[in-house]
């Protein structure tokens, strides 16, 4: 069935939908959802489905397929330029395009699945850069007033992996989002070490967008994180935890920490994760669902599993976790009937 949801996330779980509809512009967009408002009929936005993990019993509702296209830019000079992307707009062939066209600041979040229209929900970043640090603007359906609004960036409440449509994800649709960029052949500075070696070059510097962009690839691929299908470690949602952000004094001993603006230390999830008992390749008993054999942060599809299966073993590892170190992780992708225990 063309419907059933694992057919449509990269995860390859889910049940079916009891409708479908495919919007392939920002108006039809805009009328699915409303149409679905005014008979008080639940909806599920779909793009690239890298980001959920879909019950087995499916969406009982309409599942509206955001299919539009289109990007527009104009270049103001030094002062660099704006990019405008319809939603549904495919993420990496995104970032491809504007570094053929010379706009800086996607290289460093190449590879990353999914649509445009997905991005400033969760403030998707990798590498050192979060997709805030360009974005301009948010063109959005506010299904509170039926109205079609355009915010500003510092109106998103952007943070890390959150932001306002995070917050009240009911609230709003994202129906295209506008970049403000700077040309040039080269990246914005290299801030994330691994990167920055693997570039060769000092933490700070720039390199040509390409190469980084090629360096970026090869990270993502070593740990699964380019999908691929005949490679199972990539059945993923990505990363499936959320790095902690915590007090300094609970970061435990040998994990890594991050200072942040407020005080507080971000930690690795991965190293919680695989010092509480769960190495790269752990399976519960029976279950196709495992910990990527590539990058401890995903759970994976091993062929065959169950939204039951992923759900059991992240609980697994969020209560040895909690248990261990006193940190409750938090589960990134959205879950679409499924409730973490």
């Amino acid at each position: 069935m063309t419907n059933t949801l694992a057919r449509w996330t990269t995860l390859r779980v889910g049940g079916p939908a009891r409708r479908w509809v495919t919007a392939s512009t920002r108006a039809e967009l805009a009328a699915a959802v409303a149409e679905c408002d005014e008979r008080a009929e639940k909806i599920l936005l779909v793009g690239g489905g890298s980001n959920l993990v879909v019950a087995d019993a499916g969406f009982e509702g309409t599942v509206i397929e955001i299919a539009t296209r289109g990007i527009a830019s104009s270049d103001e000079g030094c002062a660099g330029g704006w990019v405008e992307v319809e939603a549904g707009e495919p993420w990496d062939a995104l970032v491809q395009w504007s570094i053929a066209q010379q706009w800086r600041g996607m290289e460093a979040l190449s590879g990353i699945p999914g649509s445009v229209g997905a991005t400033p929900i969760q403030n998707v970043g990798a590498y050192g850069r979060d997709v805030a640090s360009i974005i301009a603007r948010v063109t959005v359906l506010d299904r509170r007033t039926a109205d079609v609004r355009v915010l500003a960036a510092g109106d998103c409440g952007f943070g890390y992996r959150h932001s306002i449509f995070k917050t009240d994800p009911q609230r709003f649709v994202v129906l295209a989002v506008a970049f403000h960029m700077r040309r040039g052949d080269l990246s914005e500075p290299v801030t994330y070490s691994e990167l920055a070696d693997a570039l060769g070059i000092a933490v700070g510097e720039c390199a040509p967008s390409e190469r980084v962009r090629e360096a970026v690839l090869g990270l993502r691929r070593r740990k699964g994180m380019v999908l691929d299908a005949n490679d199972h470690d990539t059945w993923s949602v990505g990363s499936f935890f959320v790095n902690p952000v915590v007090p300094p004094g609970r970061v435990p001993e040998g994990a890594a920490a991050w200072p942040q603006p407020d005080g507080r230390v971000k930690t690795s999830a991965a190293w919680l994760v695989e010092h509480a008992g769960f190495p790269r390749g752990f399976a519960l008993p029976g279950s196709a669902a495992a910990v990527s054999t590539k990058h401890s942060l995903a759970l994976t599809n091993r062929g065959g599993a169950t939204a039951s299966q992923i759900m059991e073993l992240a609980e697994t590892i969020r209560s040895a976790v909690a248990a261990t170190y006193g940190i409750d992780l938090v589960i990134e992708p959205s879950l679409v009937g499924l409730d973490p225990r």
